[in-house]
């Protein structure tokens, strides 16, 4: 398939369409990791009204999923006006033995807001807050404390679709309140030029904290979304340390290039065999469906770097 440099697609792609569930439009931009024996996740539904609601889901293999049909249940601060589990673009982050849910939604006013929830199981969330400021999206959490801070990555951004796009880095001692934003990075190869977001949550290696994020160029036709790689310092992620001037992988197959939003390659999750030294990143196609590509984990971290500026 085109443009594998690193990625290879799994031949069963695309993994997830609507036909997962009753009365869907679209199954997309969704976050998965390991959970027991298996998997689980947390899924963006859009159903025929086309209202982002998330739902979620497991599977045994990482490859069939059964994805629950009703919202997920979720209780705590919830606002008063919304109807519970409405949002979309999910990320879960293992943390200090509970899972933590991040997603966009809009609370309140014209813009996007953050959620953070947090489950033991995938059965029942807790919402604690709305985390970061107003307006933004892509956000989601470290895996663990750095320097005695949980720590965060998020995407500050306005009331539309948002034609500018960089990506900061913010602490927080209770989860709660989040402070000490710092400047992380911006668009910088053509591929990305318009704007960049975090994509899953960031892998720990010895060599820096491993981040997949997508980048986003204007062309005649619309936006055409991408996956980057870039390397951040293992102790002070604010700061760079390698990132590829290449994509790692383009929205090339007709599920990618052809459905609700088209041109749209979205990097969700990523899981890494650390066995086999394999990841598995879990994508959006064309804001329609989840497609799965591979990469050696070593590979990878050398394309990064070899092609870095």
């Amino acid at each position: 398939m085109a443009n594998e440099t690193i990625f290879r697609r799994h031949p069963g792609n695309p993994i997830i369409t609507a036909k997962a569930v009753p009365g869907a439009n679209s199954i997309f931009n969704s976050a998965v990791l390991r959970y027991k024996d298996g998997y689980a996740g947390v899924f963006r539904v859009d159903m025929q009204d086309i209202g982002s609601t998330l739902h979620s889901g497991f599977s045994r293999d990482g490859l069939n999923w059964d994805i629950e049909e009703r919202l997920i249940d979720i209780s705590g601060k919830v606002p008063a006006h919304m109807r519970p589990g409405m949002g979309y673009d999910p990320r879960v982050t293992e943390l200090e033995g509970g899972y933590y849910v991040t997603w966009c939604y809009y609370p309140g006013g014209p813009g996007p807001c953050i959620g953070l929830a947090r489950t033991k199981d995938f059965r029942k969330y807790t919402q604690l807050a709305e985390v970061m400021f107003p307006y933004n999206r892509n956000a989601l959490l470290f895996p663990r404390k750095i320097r005695g801070k949980y720590a965060a990555l998020h995407r500050p951004s306005d009331q539309g679709h948002t034609p500018f796009g960089v990506i900061y880095y913010a602490t927080s001692t209770d989860l709660i309140n989040w402070g000490e934003h710092k400047f992380m990075m911006g668009p910088a190869s053509w591929w990305e030029g318009t704007k960049i977001g975090a994509g899953p949550v960031p892998i720990e290696t010895k060599e820096g904290w491993l981040l997949i994020y997508h980048g986003v160029r204007t062309t005649c036709s619309g936006f055409v979304y991408c996956a980057g790689g870039a390397i951040l310092d293992l102790h002070e992620p604010w700061k760079v340390r390698y990132r590829s001037r290449k994509y790692l992988l383009a929205p090339t197959e007709p599920y990618e290039m052809v459905g609700d939003v088209p041109n749209v390659l979205f990097p969700n999750s990523a899981i890494v065999d650390w066995k086999t030294r394999q990841v598995a990143l879990y994508y959006g196609g064309a804001d329609t469906v989840v497609g799965l590509a591979h990469a050696d984990i070593d590979e990878l971290m050398k394309f990064i770097k070899k092609n870095s500026r």
